[in-house]
């Protein structure tokens, strides 16, 4: 049903009128229709149907009358709830509703469909006056303005349609009707402009202006005088009917992924920004393009790298906006004034895109929703919202790869992930692998995949027509200072996935300029609380091609110089027989986090300099990184390491420097329970020290093979070549060890006492060396053979020692194997809840550090608790 109160009162079923006859039930509908959707007790209508009668008409004549509209319009239609009755409709069931609403949403069918809705002042035949109610009055006024804001809105979406022609009688009689309403006598102006009568114009203007002065004393609003002055210049842009400008480049095509990022992107002032080619333009171009309905009044763009200066862009934003070329002020200061002046009341988006600096924005900012987009975060603009984007996951890169080749040529899964690893998730490297196999139908994506396998060319043939990924990272190279240079040429010598502050530095600093630049990215605060920089795989790329090829030795041995005396001055004792004693626990907890955050790059190092055969260097610290691999258990790091390693030093004739690293690689397989192996790596650098002449070095290889010994089932066999490298000792520290790898052995053999009198001997060396963690480990074994002793108290107290050098040194391997050993002693002492707690912490940890045989006996504790 319809309640139509725009003109006479009118209520209707589909064709059918049910249009109260009686004044009676056509006052009581109106009262209904003037509060619609609001509950009204008996005494409230009274009042409103006669608000001069003070209350003498009777509760039950309201009643009837009721019920007697009720049978005329519907049953449902008026509901009662506790003593009150209401008008239940829809907003869609009442005509005004429906005109307030198709006005706000401004489309010109909405507006065509609201102003047909007009049938006259509001309840025309049952208020004329407006006098019996005060609504009516307020409901003629406001919705009078709106009837003439929906003329006015849909006017002007004919005139910017090119419909100048068919609006001009009908505005003719509007300025008739309203002369003193200057956005009629300026949207009549402009029609008989366009119709070929700029006199006309002009002189509807000069009627206006003479009227105003005349009557008013006042001038015609700032708009329509700008307007007339365009006019009177013949402003060529006046002859065009091309609507509001939209000044935005095509959308992308196959735009993937980002769907979380589209709506961050529009409102207020938004910096889109990250590294090169990561899809920073595609993102913002998209969701405004997405947005385009929000903003009638217009997209304003302009590509920042092309148009550098402020200046060239509030000119051309000025001319887009209707400003004359001849009122176009002459500084920057008054065009960004005028620009604001003309955007404070338009519903405009600004996208000012490869913007470099903070100074080519603040000139364009205006009260209007502005996307910059930049390499850099700007974060001079404090008030703005910050979108970072990355690289596209493997699946949206892939997804996006299949969108330009193909589903058909991108059927090839294998060699798909190929390219998508080749292009490292970069949208621009993405594009143009996508569209060169799109115009080389011969091709297959297998074919591309070969081409681009070579490093050495790969920058060459990642390019498609005139888009080069080189000329991508050129620009940002191009304008950095030659220091920014030198440390982006230097990274180009690495191999590490990121790089902390210290190396950046050292290269020649600038790490912040190449990050403005989009050709680094910041990482991470890393464990050692050091700032970390990634390089993306194609940049390191582009880097390494602007490195002259003789300055990458010098580059990776100056590296290795800073790397080994940091490494070196770790308190962590890093290679056996070092003498040093170490200080603070502190000092080896942060020389361990360093180490940590360190990992990756050191690592790599140890591949760069065996690349640029720098193989002195590549072995020497491949085996000062060795007790910190096997501490932590990064066993698949160490194997890489020390394969490397070997191969460089056997490269360099360096005999001592191979059997180092067979030793490492023996514990490397130790480590890993592959005794055979272990023993075979052994027994090779036993060989080269026996040649040689090894001293403390025989001696250390021997205590190794004691423990392999033990490890095969040769108990007999390894305490005699432990006992015989406890002869031999050279040093305290050696000592120390072998009394630990004794103590082991004699547990092995059920001789507890002596096993106590050596771990505890081992621990006692330890302590005094300062070496706080092999002095846990030495104590974990002490409790262990304590609690076989019946020693409960004892163990208790050992293995809380060990606990506490753990925690201390944040040690989370040497943790586990304590609270393993607390496990054991609450198990002892009947404590089973203690006991399956602690044990389950153990357990965690050593699954997470993939020791299985820390984890096979932590749940042989559970199973027993």
């Amino acid at each position: 049903m319809e309640f139509r109160i725009m003109g006479a009162l009118d209520v209707r079923d589909g064709t059918q009128d049910r249009t109260p006859t009686a004044p009676k039930h056509r006052d009581l509908l109106t009262v209904f229709i003037l509060n619609a959707r609001r509950p009204l007790t008996v005494e409230r209508l009274r009042a409103l149907l006669w608000p001069r009668e003070g209350g003498e008409r009777s509760d039950s004549l309201v009643r009837g009358y009721i019920g007697q509209l009720r049978q005329l319009i519907g049953k449902d239609v008026i509901t009662t709830v506790s003593g009150t009755y209401t008008l239940a409709i829809g907003e869609d069931q009442l005509d005004v509703d429906r005109f307030r609403r198709l006005v706000a949403s401004g489309r010109r069918d909405d507006l065509v469909e609201a102003l047909a809705l007009w049938r006259g002042p509001v309840l025309a035949d049952v208020d004329p006056d407006a006098e019996r109610w005060a609504e009516t009055g307020r409901l003629r006024e406001e919705l009078e303005e709106l009837r003439l804001l929906a003329l006015e809105r849909r006017i002007g979406l004919d005139l910017d349609a090119g419909r100048h022609r068919e609006t001009l009688a009908e505005l003719r009689n509007l300025v008739r009707r309203y002369p003193l309403w200057q956005r009629f006598r300026g949207q009549y102006m402009l029609a008989l402009y366009r119709s070929g009568r700029r006199v006309d114009a002009l002189a509807a203007y000069s009627a206006l202006r003479d009227e105003l002065d005349d009557g008013h004393a006042i001038e015609p609003d700032p708009g329509l005088q700008l307007l007339y002055h365009r006019m009177l210049h013949d402003d060529a842009s006046l002859h065009v009917s091309a609507g509001p400008p939209v000044l935005l480049p095509h959308d992308v095509s196959h735009f993937t992924d980002r769907q979380d990022l589209i709506d961050r992107v529009i409102g207020g002032q938004v910096v889109v920004h990250g590294p090169v080619g990561v899809g920073k333009s595609a993102l913002a171009l998209h969701a405004a393009w997405r947005h385009r309905e929000s903003f009638p009044d217009g997209i304003l763009y302009a590509d920042m790298r092309e148009t550098a200066s402020p200046a060239a862009v509030l000119e051309d934003f000025l001319r887009w906006l209707g400003c004359p070329a001849q009122a176009v002020p002459a500084t920057v200061d008054q065009r960004e004034r005028l620009l604001r002046t003309y955007t404070a009341n338009r519903r405009l988006l600004v996208l000012l895109d490869n913007a470099a600096d903070e100074a080519q924005v603040r000139p364009l900012l205006t009260a209007c929703p502005t996307v910059v987009t930049s390499r850099s975060a700007l974060g001079g603009l404090t008030g703005a919202t910050r979108v970072p984007v990355g690289v596209l996951d493997d699946d949206s890169a892939k997804d996006l790869l299949v969108k330009l080749i193909g589903p058909d040529r991108g059927s090839d899964r294998e060699d798909v992930s190929k390219l998508v690893h080749i292009c490292g998730g970069l949208p621009i490297a993405l594009r143009i692998t996508g569209s060169r196999l799109a115009s080389r139908p011969d091709w297959t994506a297998g074919y591309l995949v070969g081409l681009l396998e070579d490093e050495r060319n790969r920058l060459d043939r990642l390019n498609a027509g005139d888009q080069t990924l080189r000329s991508v990272f050129s620009i940002g190279y191009d304008g950095l200072p030659e220091t920014a240079r030198r440390t982006l040429r230097s990274l180009g010598a690495l191999s590490a996935p990121d790089v902390a502050d210290w190396v950046a530095a050292r290269l020649g600093g600038g790490a912040e300029t190449l990050v403005e630049a989009g050709l680094l990215e910041t990482h991470v605060i890393d464990v050692a609380g050091q700032a970390r920089y990634r390089l993306h795989h194609l940049t390191r790329l582009f880097a390494r091609e602007l490195l002259d090829e003789k300055s990458v030795p010098d580059v990776l041995s100056d590296l290795f110089a800073v790397a080994m005396a940091r490494v070196q001055a770790s308190r962590f004792s890093l290679v056996s027989g070092d003498l040093r004693t170490a200080s603070a626990t502190g000092d080896i907890r942060e020389s361990v986090e360093w180490l940590l955050a360190e990992r990756a790059f050191l690592t790599g190092l140890v591949a760069d300099l065996h690349g640029a055969a720098l193989d002195d260097e590549c072995w020497r610290l491949a085996h000062l990184l060795t007790p910190f691999l096997e501490r932590h258990r990064f066993l698949d790091d160490w194997r890489h390491v020390s394969e490397t390693a070997l191969d460089a030093a056997r490269r360099a004739g360096n005999v001592r420097g191979e059997a180092l690293i067979l030793r490492d690689q023996g514990d490397l397989h130790r480590a890993e329970r592959r005794w055979d192996l272990a023993h075979d790596r052994l027994r090779l650098a036993l060989g080269i020290f026996l040649r040689e002449g090894g001293g403390g070095d025989l001696a250390r290889v021997r205590r190794r093979l004691g423990h392999v010994q033990l490890e095969l089932g040769e108990v007999g066999r390894a305490l005699l070549t432990l006992t015989r490298c406890l002869d031999s000792a050279e040093n305290p520290r050696d000592a120390a060890e072998t009394l630990h790898a004794l103590g082991v052995t004699l547990k092995r053999g059920e001789r507890m006492d002596e096993a106590a009198d050596r771990l505890a001997a081992s621990a006692e060396l330890f302590a005094g060396l300062g070496d706080r963690l092999r002095q846990a480990d030495a104590l974990v074994e002490l409790a262990a053979v304590q609690l076989a002793q019946n020693l409960t108290s004892d163990a208790r107290e050992t293995a809380e020692t060990a606990r506490g050098i753990a925690v201390r040194l944040s040690d989370r391997l040497l943790n586990a194997h304590a609270l393993l050993a607390l496990a054991r002693v609450n198990l002892a002492e009947d404590a089973t809840d203690r006991a399956r707690d602690l044990a389950g912490e153990a357990q965690k940890i050593f699954e997470e550090v993939g020791d299985d045989r820390g984890r096979s006996e932590a749940l042989d504790v559970l199973a027993q608790a």
